[in-house]
Parts: structure tokens; sequence; C-alpha cells
């Protein structure tokens, strides 16, 4: 797939600022250096492009229908922590505590550092403000009452992860901004000064204070404009302090190289997978819960280990599928292979490694149930119980921790989304 021929100077100046900018120069340079960029684009993980074929035709006539559609939205009022701000005053027990903001916004306190990992506080993922994909609850606190941040992750560029409003509010403080190959030039254009970048290929690292966060591969693509080539790269976060491990996903479809970036830089304490905004007309670049937990696992040496936090659902309505629907699968795949999850409301802080997580499924109370009724949910102790007892029957057999995902660790088959 080669790149389209750059917009006209007159068309540029028609752009919408939220287009960003395109990368030039020695960042262009740099890109055109990447192992990873081939015929003039990025390349996934495999070499494919992975960009989704669907028309926009087609789309539509399955996400508008009229069936459908109100099982695709919370029928009440999305209950959001009401006490975010006070409990984040307070410092973790444990040494580390995440905040689950929505979507695939999280707030990471680890070893005494504060890493914020795609912070959208805008009203609408879209590059205007009057149309697109608006949000289903409001943001836990505002942006100002957060606090300072030593470090602010950025996964790729699309609106719904690379939020204009968010960053031009960033960009008046003096955090740092981590981010994937070619997205600085994003940020340049909308304020943040170039020493206040770390912008990293895959498998490089950067040092913040007492972390090391590294970028990791994804599968998945880029673009923030109409006729934008794949010049940004995306990607998946690792980051390391001096007690604690974490892993963010942004988005990717399932591959391998999970166990890769497992066997490298985990096991972790906490991974936050991308489990909503699947469909069976992109199963490339959005995992469904059962790939999400599957890449946990990998992630964690094909065993349960440590706290997956679903994320990238419940905050914009985005893909076909119902609006409760990753949740409730995210439960079913903790069930079926006896790992933990958390599942807290948006704005509610959790410390993952301590003796209790949120484990309700809070979505059942404001959602429409499916026909015949929520399954009988084997949530909070049942789930502990359960990864419990899978760890004891690993220790009695003898499994040990390099042992294949797919090698008797009870994970689910991936099955086709939609």
């Amino acid at each position: 797939m080669s790149g389209f021929r750059p917009l006209s100077s007159g068309l540029k100046a028609l752009q919408p600022e939220a287009f960003g900018a395109d990368p030039s120069g020695e960042r262009m340079a740099r890109i055109r250096r990447s192992p990873h960029f081939k015929d003039g684009v990025f390349q996934n993980p495999g070499g494919s492009t992975g960009r989704p074929s669907l028309s926009m035709v087609d789309f539509a006539k399955i996400y508008f229908d009229k069936d459908e559609r109100p099982r695709r939205a919370p029928q009440g009022t999305v209950p959001v922590h009401a006490t975010t701000l006070a409990d984040l005053a307070k410092p973790p027990a444990t040494g580390l505590r995440l905040t689950w903001m929505g979507h695939s916004s999280v707030l990471a306190e680890i070893d005494g550092h504060r890493v914020l990992f795609d912070p959208v506080w805008g009203q609408r993922c879209s590059p205007f403000p009057f149309v697109g994909p608006k949000r289903v609850h409001p943001v836990p606190l505002p942006l100002a009452a957060l606090g300072p941040v030593d470090v602010v992750v950025i996964s790729h560029d699309h609106y719904d992860h690379l939020d204009l409003p968010t960053i031009k509010a960033l960009a008046d403080t003096d955090t740092l901004f981590a981010v994937p190959l070619g997205v600085g030039a994003h940020l340049e254009h909308w304020g943040v000064s170039a020493d206040r970048l770390r912008e990293l290929d895959w498998h490089e690292a950067t040092k913040v204070g007492g972390l090391t966060l590294t970028a990791t591969p994804a599968r998945h693509f880029c673009g923030r404009g109409m006729r934008n080539t794949q010049h940004t790269l995306w990607a998946s976060w690792s980051v390391a302090g001096d007690e604690h491990r974490v892993y963010h996903s942004g988005d990717t479809g399932y591959f391998d190289g999970f166990r890769d970036i497992g066997a490298e830089h985990g096991p972790f304490d906490a991974t936050m997978i991308q489990i909503g905004a699947y469909s069976e007309f992109w199963p490339d670049i959005h995992m469904t819960p059962e790939e999400g937990m599957r890449a946990h696992l990998d992630l964690q040496g094909g065993r349960p280990h440590g706290v997956m936090l679903p994320i990238h659902w419940a905050t914009f309505n985005l893909a076909p599928h119902p609006w409760a629907e990753p949740g409730e699968g995210t439960v079913e795949a903790a069930h079926a292979t006896g790992s933990r999850i958390a599942l807290p409301r948006p704005g509610e802080p959790f410390e993952p490694t301590a003796d209790t997580v949120p484990s309700d499924p809070w979505w059942r109370a404001v959602a429409l149930a499916p026909e015949g009724g929520w399954p009988t949910a084997l949530t909070g102790a049942a789930i502990r119980t359960t990864a419990a007892s899978a760890a004891d029957a690993q220790s009695a057999t003898g499994n040990d921790s390099d042992r294949g995902a797919d090698e008797g660790t009870g994970e689910p088959e991936a099955v086709a989304a939609g």
C-alpha cells in the first residue's frame, strides 16, 4: 500500500486544527530509517498495513440498524465514581494504583510516579466539535484537578486516543510526553515543545524519573486526516518502576508478539487490555474479550498472573456490538482461564496488588438486558476463588511459567467478533 499524494497548500489551509501535522524534516528522515517502515508506510508485525477495508456505506447499514441500535448504548446514567479526587489525594498503600477514566484513559501511579495513558477529556472523538461519537458518561474529574503528571503516554494518533482539547490543556504544563515515532509532529503543532517529547520506535525505551517506558509492538494502523498516510507509528507500552510493572495495549489485534513482549518486559502486576470496539469487519486491528484475555495470558508467560483491566469500552459507541458486551465477555473469559480482572466504574481507583479489586458487573444496572436476562455472573469472590484454584492446580502439577499459552492454561480459543 503506497501513500496518498499530499494535499495542496490551499486545501491544507482548510484542514481542521485537530488533523494535526504531517512529519517532516529530520523526523521524517528518522521514520524512513525505521525497520518497520517499508514501501512508504509503517507496517504491522507480519507485514500488513492494517487498515479496515469495509466501506462507510456498508458500515452505516449495520451501525444504524434500528433493531440493534438500542443495545449499543446504556439505557440509564452510567455510574461514575463520586470521590475520585479525594481518593487520589491519598498515596497508594501498595505503591501501585490504577484509575480508569473511561475508554483507554488510565492514570497509573507507579512507585511514586504518575503516568497518564491516552488521556481523552474531550466530548467527542472527532476532528469536529459538532459531530462524531460522543461520550456516554462524563469524565470523573476535571483535567486540571488531576494534579501534576510526570509523563503522558500516547499509543497512537486516532481521535479516541489523541485528543486535541486534552493535549492543548496539557501543553501548558511541564509534563513530558512519550509517543510513538511520528506522533510528535501533532503535539508540536498544538504547542508542546520539542524538548518535552520522547518519540520512540518499537523496542526503544526512555527514562522518566525512576520509570522505564518502552514502546512495544501492536497490530493496528494510524491516521487523523482524510487522506493521510501511515507516517505515524502505533504502539503498546511497557512501564517499569522500581517495584512494579504495567502494560497498556493501546489498540491492537491479537498477534503472537504478546508472548515476546511478556518474555522481555513482564510479568506485569497489571495489564490494561483493549477489549471493545471489535467487529468481524476489522478482526485484525481490535481484540474481542476472549482475545484480550489470551493476550493477557501471553504477556504473563502463559499462566494467570497479575490483574487485567479491560479498557477501550463503555465511553464511546464505536462498533456494532452491544454496549455491555465487552464487560460481559471479559467476565466470561476471566472465569474460563482463572484470571484475575478488575471491573472499576469510571474514576474508581484500585490497587492491583491489593487483596481485593472492584469486581461487580456495574454496567448491568444501566444496560439493556439480553434476551433471557443476564447470565449468572461469576464475578467477585467467585472469580478470585477460581483464580486461586487454577494457581493451586498449576503448582500441584508442576506447570512452570514458560509453558506455552496454548499448552494447558485453559485459555479460550479466539472466536470471531460481531
